[in-house]
């Protein structure tokens, strides 16, 4: 498959298009292709499917900078629509900021999500979360933004201070990020339809939404939220929900059958799994190469 030269403005043209861009998360590479083979124009890696994923524990930190970069980078490096990859706090101060932006770009992503979460944060949707004072999150994008070498990356500023402040609070700060430099507002974890209306009224910005399954903020359909003005729609934790929920039926079936065939119906057949991991493009290296 050609890879693309420039996802980052790949995705920039995406967010110049009319629509909502519908994002699906992946907790591996696997995952990430299979999204991208059905017809995705973009992707999402975040920290709770690849903390999973990697080690089998919570998104509680156990993930460290480098580990994020290299799942983005094996993910980018394997498709060909762009990655959007969870960034986290950045990692530390303004200085690890600054890197964190570097090392994203070098790894190919198209943008990264910031937070104002104090060290060390939680999953958005958790309780118990503490913020950062505004301040020093708009010194935070400052920084990003001098970090930036290509002018097509994007940032995405979250805010979870609705949980801590409330949600004017939560639109003043997201407001106030992105007049510092960040290109997308995400107000994590807004609480009904009239928050998600009013973050739609008072943004200014274009605007992401996190669809968590199981979790605080109602699951509209993407042209309801299309129609009230969200441009980016995630569902971040699907893929691994799924995943797991179907691996303890598998694996319950196997140990009290010892075989799997009653689960024939919902397996992706040997040449389909072939087939999405492209087997037959490298066999025929060997015919085509003289």
């Amino acid at each position: 498959m050609a890879k693309i030269i420039n996802p980052t403005l790949q995705l920039k043209e995406l967010m110049q298009k009319p629509g909502i861009i519908k994002l699906l998360g992946a907790h591996d590479v696997l995952t990430a292709t299979i999204i991208e083979q059905c017809g995705f124009d973009s992707v999402f890696i975040g920290g709770f499917g690849t903390s999973a994923s990697l080690y089998g524990l919570p998104d509680l930190n156990f993930l460290g900078m480098s580990e994020m970069v290299d799942a983005t980078r094996r993910m980018t490096h394997r498709l060909s629509i762009p990655v959007i990859a969870d960034a986290d706090t950045g990692h530390g101060d303004l200085h690890n900021v600054m890197r964190c932006v570097d090392e994203f770009e070098r790894a190919d992503a198209a943008a990264i999500i910031l937070e104002d979460q104090v060290f060390p944060k939680r999953c958005g949707h958790f309780g118990g979360k503490e913020v950062i004072p505004a301040d020093d999150m708009v010194k935070k994008f400052k920084a990003a933004n001098d970090a930036r070498t290509n002018p097509d990356f994007l940032f995405i500023a979250r805010t979870d201070s609705r949980e801590t402040d409330g949600l004017t609070a939560a639109i003043d700060r997201i407001n106030r990020y992105c007049d510092a430099g960040a290109d997308i507002a995400f107000i994590e974890a807004p609480l009904s339809i009239s928050e998600l209306e009013d973050i739609c009224k008072y943004v200014e910005y274009p605007k992401f939404i996190n669809m968590l399954a199981f979790g605080k903020t109602p699951i509209l359909s993407a042209s309801e939220l299309e129609e009230m003005g969200f441009k980016m729609l995630v569902a971040p934790i699907d893929s691994i929900l799924l995943t797991a929920h179907v691996m303890r039926e598998m694996a319950e079936i196997f140990m009290r059958d010892g075989q799997t065939k009653v689960l024939e119906d919902k397996m992706v057949e040997f040449d389909g799994i072939k087939d999405i991991l492209g087997l037959s493009d490298y066999l025929e290296l060997n015919k085509n190469i003289k």
